[in-house]
């Protein structure tokens, strides 16, 4: 983000020795095949899960990461809601709950008479930067939205789900900004993608062609502001934040609450509207765009041939995925890595665009920033998802080479190169909080096993 404004099953992998990979594996977490890989129990492999020592460090350098600060990295001045949703939970476990009410609440006092979402905030003079957002309930901060991308609303809407579950402070959602309560303009901000941001023909969010989850365009550089020359598009990504936001915010009103019933059917449609015009069955993958206004690309070009790591990952949080079909994706997510010679399932997709397919230079070439980088921020997710759908030998196989290269580095960067050599902000709080997370996931499970 150098470009923005700135019933347990063991799983298909579980023979491999774990415990004695993470050195190997820093290099290529999937050299061993499959048919060289025997069942173990549950209960070795919770074992090799509590004896790992390299887990219980990363998760101790990502709370002490996380205790000093809320800027999404050494890189960043600003608070952006896409990464503080994404290190809230671990946070949170070492943090005054107050810090994060106060910086959530600023959202809401940036946010748009039409619901919109800023990407962040930041201290600044606004007689210097004139195309930036000021709010008087905020002296002497600025606020920016990158509007190529439809995941500010989500983000914030998660956010609060998210501090409400860890810190049971529910009286946020009574907290009155401007007169209106915190829960109403949680439902302004879906309301906003459903109105501004919502194609009516396929029943899905729309935002900037792009890069799989990323904020860039391809058609002019930086990219991150939509204008004459992009391409409306719709993608998972998008959606799926949506779908999650969506589900957060029905739990947040209850079942009984008001407008509960058209909320529900609103993430209803919008759940079988994913699967109907972006899955594509054949391939069992997603699409990477339906065009709306035509593409920015060659048209002898073959993007469906594109597999979007971050965007499934996402997706799978949504609910959009059966077990086997996220059994699917991880084992096409291995398959990418080794065909890239990469490190990871951060890997942000397989095979990149070509050279010269985006403008902005942080990912013109292949392998690039979020061009087929390397990124734990959404590769940390993914090993998540498999936690939860009771793939827990993949998600430990899928953890070990991100988190044997923090140990390495001493520090949580933005993303990886393909030979694993650290690029973009360090400190990167986003990549910190979905590892960390994803380790106590491991970690709880283990215990549970003894």
């Amino acid at each position: 983000m150098m470009t923005r404004r700135k019933a347990i099953k063991t799983g298909a992998l579980a023979g491999i020795a774990l415990a004695a990979l993470p050195r190997a594996i820093s290099q290529s977490f999937s050299s061993t095949p499959a048919s060289a890989r025997a069942d173990s129990s549950p209960a070795e492999l919770a074992a090799q899960i509590r004896a790992d020592s390299t887990l219980s460090d990363v998760r101790r350098m990502a709370h002490d990461l996380l205790k000093s600060g809320l800027n999404a990295g050494s890189g960043y001045g600003q608070v952006w809601i896409r990464d503080s949703n994404t290190f809230i939970e671990e946070a949170l476990e070492v943090t005054p709950p107050q810090r994060f009410r106060e910086a959530l609440l600023n959202f809401f006092k940036f946010q748009g008479d039409n619901g919109d979402v800023v990407d962040g905030y930041r201290h600044g003079d606004p007689k210097k930067e004139h195309d930036a957002r000021v709010s008087p309930l905020v002296p002497g901060f600025l606020a920016f939205k990158n509007t190529v991308e439809t995941d500010q609303e989500s983000s914030l809407v998660q956010a609060i789900f998210k501090y409400v579950t860890v810190t049971n402070d529910k009286t946020i959602l009574d907290e009155m900004v401007s007169g209106v309560a915190v829960r109403d303009r949680l439902g302004r901000a879906l309301n906003y993608v459903l109105t501004d941001r919502f194609d009516r023909k396929h029943g899905l969010v729309w935002g900037g062609t792009r890069a799989d989850w990323g904020d860039v365009q391809p058609e002019d550089s930086p990219g991150v502001v939509l204008n004459g020359l992009s391409h409306r598009a719709l993608t998972i990504y998008d959606s799926a934040m949506l779908l999650v936001a969506l589900n957060d915010y029905l739990q947040l009103i209850g079942e009984h609450g008001s407008g509960a019933r058209h909320w529900t059917r609103v993430r209803d449609k919008l759940k079988r509207n994913a699967r109907k015009y972006l899955w594509d069955p054949k391939n069992r993958k997603f699409i990477p765009h339906v065009y709306l206004d035509g593409s920015p690309f060659p048209k002898d070009f073959d993007e469906n041939a594109i597999y979007y790591h971050g965007g499934t990952a996402v997706a799978i949080e949504a609910g959009l995925l059966t077990r086997d079909e996220v059994a699917g994706a991880f084992q096409r997510m291995e398959a990418d890595v080794r065909a890239a010679n990469a490190s990871s399932i951060g890997l942000t997709m397989y095979p990149p665009y070509p050279d010269g397919f985006f403008k902005n230079p942080q990912l013109t070439k292949p392998y690039t920033y979020q061009n087929g980088g390397d990124w734990c921020w959404f590769g940390g997710r993914m090993t998540q998802q498999l936690v939860k759908y009771g793939l827990v030998a993949e998600a430990y196989q899928s953890i070990l080479p991100m988190a044997a290269r923090v140990v390495r580095a001493g520090d949580f960067h933005e993303w990886w190169s393909r030979d694993n050599k650290p690029k973009g902000s360090g400190g990167f709080r986003g990549s910190a909080g979905v590892l960390g997370k994803a380790i106590a996931m491991l970690q709880g499970w283990a215990a549970q096993q003894s």
